[in-house]
């Protein structure tokens, strides 16, 4: 057998990521053959994803990725099984260069992300790589693009923690990238479900017309009125979760609206992840 030295092993632990004793063992396995040890270590990370693939990968982290003219932005979720793992900076330079592939090659979903290439093999190829060398179950679980019409912009943001991201589309006049910063940390507050009320679901205004007239009944209003105090619910829900509708985060005395009109700027639309949601 050939002699393997410290210095095979520390080369193939820098290559790989892998820990010392696991190196040593492959090379061992692989008769000082490098490339070959490479493979029989990739062999043992295919052998963790798929021990692993029954596990819970609900911790990870949100990543983001924009243009430098801010005409596209990219928005990722990574998962791990700990948060131990999820602040790992591997893990978390991985995540960032997911995004970055997805801003680059725009994939049309998550089996074209996969098939990616990144390093020489795929990204689906990679991640397996990434379990192995963790010991954890790791996952791209979903990405979003927003690309900018005409003289609009996207605005990033990822909160502190990288548990929450948002891109948001902005268009008009004035600093864009503040103005739309202050909407993304608004979404990210305050998770509103649409950026407008006629973007939200028919159904889920029959919903809540529903549940509003529903409530008026058993309250005992007269049948006549149900509609009207079901209508002024609806309208609160509106204020409640619609985006423009929302009072302000920083000054709760103007809506959102209100202050993008200040500003002369408007929100096209917004992705927003929350860590497992």
């Amino acid at each position: 057998m050939s002699q393997i030295s410290a210095q095979d092993v520390k080369r193939l632990r820098e290559t790989t990521g892998v820990g010392m004793m696991d190196c040593k063992r492959a090379l061992e396995e692989a008769g000082g053959d490098f490339d070959a040890a490479i493979e029989i270590l990739r062999k043992k990370g295919q052998k963790v994803a798929a021990k692993r693939a029954d596990r819970e990968a609900t911790e990870g982290v949100v990543a983001t990725a924009t243009t430098p003219d801010r005409k596209a932005g990219a928005l990722v979720e990574v998962n791990s099984e700990t948060d131990f793992v999820a602040r790992n900076e591997e893990f978390t330079t991985f995540a960032q260069r997911i995004a970055d592939l997805v801003l680059a090659e725009r994939p049309a979903d998550m089996d074209a992300l996969r098939a990616l290439p990144l390093d020489g093999r795929t990204v689906g190829d990679a991640v397996t790589d990434m379990t192995g060398k963790i010991g954890e179950k790791i996952d791209v679980r979903r990405f979003a693009i927003i690309e900018a019409d005409g003289d609009g912009e996207v605005v990033d943001y990822v909160h502190p923690g990288a548990k929450l991201g948002v891109l948001v589309e902005m268009a008009g006049s004035g600093d864009l990238q503040a103005v739309g910063r202050d909407v993304a940390m608004q979404a990210a507050a305050m998770n509103p479900v649409a950026a407008t009320r006629d973007e939200v679901p028919e159904e889920v205004k029959a919903k809540e017309l529903e549940i509003g007239r529903e409530a008026a009944r058993n309250e005992g209003k007269p049948e006549q009125i149900l509609d009207k105090i079901a209508q002024g619910k609806l309208e609160r829900y509106f204020k409640d979760n619609v985006l423009v509708e929302q009072p302000f985060v920083k000054d709760a005395s103007v809506s959102v609206k209100q202050m993008l009109e200040q500003a002369g700027a408007e929100v096209r639309r917004f992705v927003r992840f929350a860590l497992g949601d």
